[in-house]
């Protein structure tokens, strides 16, 4: 069983080979608001997780018998041991769950870490759709299941729609904001930002309008009533996010903001852009959404 999703996600399937490449998309969060904390530690959040076509690419083949798994990785260098990259991780829970898979994994990165776009999550969750395309043995419902345990924000590539998402990010409902005619620049600073403190710092406030209802207005009306309220904390520890935000709106951006906890700022523009020399280093892609 092959499951089907956007077709940015799954690019080639050879079923002669049990090849198969595929498309591990970022995302950004457009709004991200903390409502209060939860009694298991959690926050309660509301955001819209949009799914970019910007992607790092994986290759998933079939492995010798008693192999295990045999994981490669190129482009962007990720920090730690290859047991703790989590594509690592998805494979280790689908075999908890299945049959020992013996598999050849080559990740190849694009998205950074630590830039608040989800590349890690969406990598874990590639592997999971891929190992099920090779097993055939698992429904959505139940990889989004196995995704909620590897990170909050796993579930919604595994949907591969752009997502409302609510209680600690893996509660999903399928969002009707489309984006199509709209150009984005993503720009991603030097440093990373540590999510826990930025949650530690950020400030809780559940007596507001629902982020849905604001999200239905007009995009130009986007930049006075939606936040991401990781920039309350961020901003004063990380004073060139805001510079970057200012700069994407003095280039004509018609809504600008962090990524999840950031690193990575984004502008939204009706056209393509020249950004500003000082922020034109960090991009690390544009394009048509």
């Amino acid at each position: 069983m092959v499951l089907k999703f956007l077709w940015r996600i799954i690019v080639t399937f050879n079923p002669n080979t049990n090849r198969m490449i595929l498309f591990s998309p970022a995302k950004i969060n457009i709004g991200l608001q903390i409502l209060r904390q939860r009694t298991d530690g959690y926050h309660e959040l509301s955001t819209l997780m949009y799914i970019l076509p910007f992607s790092d690419i994986l290759e998933i083949l079939p492995g010798e018998k008693g192999s295990g798994l045999v994981f490669t990785e190129s482009g962007l260098s990720i920090d730690g041991k290859p047991e703790d990259n989590l594509c690592y991780r998805a494979w280790k829970l689908f075999s908890e769950y299945s049959a020992p898979t013996d598999v050849r994994i080559h990740l190849h990165k694009q998205i950074p870490a630590g830039a608040g776009l989800g590349g890690g999550s969406s990598n874990a969750a590639m592997v999971l759709i891929g190992l099920n395309n090779l097993s055939g043995t698992f429904t959505t419902d139940q990889l989004s299941g196995m995704a909620a345990e590897i990170g909050s924000d796993c579930p919604v590539f595994i949907s591969g729609t752009h997502s409302l998402a609510g209680g600690r990010g893996e509660i999903l409902r399928p969002s009707k904001i489309n984006l199509k005619n709209y150009f984005l620049v993503l720009v991603k600073p030097g440093f990373n930002i540590s999510t826990a403190e930025a949650y530690g710092n950020c400030i809780k406030n559940d007596r507001r309008p629902p982020l849905e209802e604001l999200l239905n207005q007009p995009v130009k009306k986007w930049k006075d009533t939606i936040e991401n309220d990781f920039e309350q904390s961020v901003v004063p520890v990380f004073p060139e996010i805001g510079r970057i935000k200012n700069s994407l709106y003095n280039q004509g951006a018609i809504y600008a903001s962090l990524s999840g906890s950031g690193s990575a700022v984004y502008g939204i523009f009706r056209e393509p852009v020249d950004p500003a020399p000082e922020i034109k280093k960090y991009i690390i892609w544009s394009g048509w959404l």
